[in-house]
């Protein structure tokens, strides 16, 4: 990737949970970071103020067990029991967790060069990312990071369609508020066929599921039924698998 001339007066240091504290709100999901492995900062250097943190990425331990990691890795981390599994994961695996931009500082390439940087300083033989946000700036791609899309569930498909027979269209289901007034406008028998789809998909969602009619879970059915996280990955060329 190609270095920005900003990065000049920007450097890549050790960073901390103040760091990630000072940018935290400008990221999409809470603010609740949880344990962490490493966290890296952006800070400026011979600019106003001295020092200021203007990026921050945050490296956690991985999730037990992924599909699409089984897909980008050709299934190297199955066929194990459950705790030796677990433990070659973790010999083997880091997850970057946050990577948040300074708004000032935004569309200068920074977030690729970030995590470009910092995944060889993490010294791990794979690194890997969930992101919802990668379909809209696919700075992981542009750090090398290989990228691997989730199918779409049949429960999804099977609501969005639903969604359409009482005519709510895909393109209208990025907007809660919209949506949640064209199910108060239908008659009773689209009405009784939405809530009872609605019901059917939420089964998948815990507690989720006893949500009873409101914007708030139209809403949030919303959300699980558009929100497609992208799997990334990255090979760290100069380790090697560690499965002892």
């Amino acid at each position: 990737m190609n270095k920005c001339s900003v990065t000049k007066n920007i450097n890549i240091c050790k960073g901390n949970m103040d760091d990630y504290r000072k940018l935290a709100r400008f990221h999409y999901r809470e603010h609740s970071l949880g344990p962490y492995v490493a966290i890296y900062a952006l800070k400026t250097k011979n600019l106003s103020p001295t020092n200021e943190t203007v990026g921050v990425i945050v490296y956690k331990m991985p999730a037990p067990a992924l599909e699409l990691r089984n897909v980008a890795t050709d299934q190297i981390f199955t066929g194990f029991d459950r705790t030796t599994q677990l433990n070659i994961v973790n010999k083997n695996i880091r997850c970057i967790s946050r990577v948040i931009i300074d708004p000032r500082f935004r569309s200068l390439g920074l977030a690729s060069w970030l995590v470009a940087q910092t995944m060889p300083k993490v010294k791990i033989t794979i690194v890997e990312s969930l992101a919802v946000m990668g379909k809209v700036n696919p700075f992981f791609e542009k750090a090398g990071m290989k990228k691997y899309s989730a199918n779409i569930p049949a429960r999804c498909l099977q609501l969005k369609e639903a969604f359409s027979i009482v005519g709510i269209e895909e393109a209208q289901l990025i907007n809660p508020s919209v949506v949640h007034e064209k199910i108060e406008s239908l008659t009773s028998k689209k009405k009784a066929f939405i809530e009872y789809q609605i019901r059917l998909f939420l089964q998948s969602y815990g507690r989720r599921r006893m949500m009873t009619h409101s914007q708030e879970r139209t809403a949030y059915t919303l959300g699980k039924l558009t929100d497609r996280p992208v799997y990334y990955i990255w090979f760290n060329p100069n380790m090697k698998l560690n499965t002892d």
